[in-house]
């Protein structure tokens, strides 16, 4: 049974820092592309950053580039999101998902898990 648990969220003030992880388990992760996505207030669920099953390539939506890194575990099934120069707007709950890119992230969703919350906020 796929299993993706989020931690790491949390509150933070505008221009700070968080680091994402997701633990995955219940199939093989290191031959998967993995995503991560956030879903904001009101808002539809919003494709955010991609990674390759080696790591080797990662993919940014527009709004979080040069802000956001993903990155990846193999050895321990870990994929990561660190977070810098956060923003109001980046306020969400952020999960991950099976697939690279938006299309297969969002085809994926019945594997999502609870997720973490995300609060920008002075």
């Amino acid at each position: 049974e796929v299993r993706l648990v989020e931690s790491g969220g949390g509150l933070v003030q505008p221009g700070g820092s968080l680091r994402l992880s997701c633990a995955a388990s219940g199939f093989a992760f290191g031959n998967f592309d993995m995503s991560w996505v956030r879903r904001a207030p009101g808002e539809r669920s919003e494709w955010v950053s991609g990674i390759t099953a080696s790591g080797g390539d990662t993919y940014y939506a527009d709004s979080v580039k040069g802000r956001f890194t993903i990155s990846r575990d193999n050895a321990n099934d870990i994929l990561y999101l660190q977070m810098n120069s956060l923003k109001p707007e980046d306020t969400a709950v952020y999960r991950c998902s099976l697939g690279g890119r938006a299309q297969a992230a969002m085809a994926n969703s019945n594997y999502w898990g609870q997720g973490t919350q995300v609060t920008v906020s002075s």
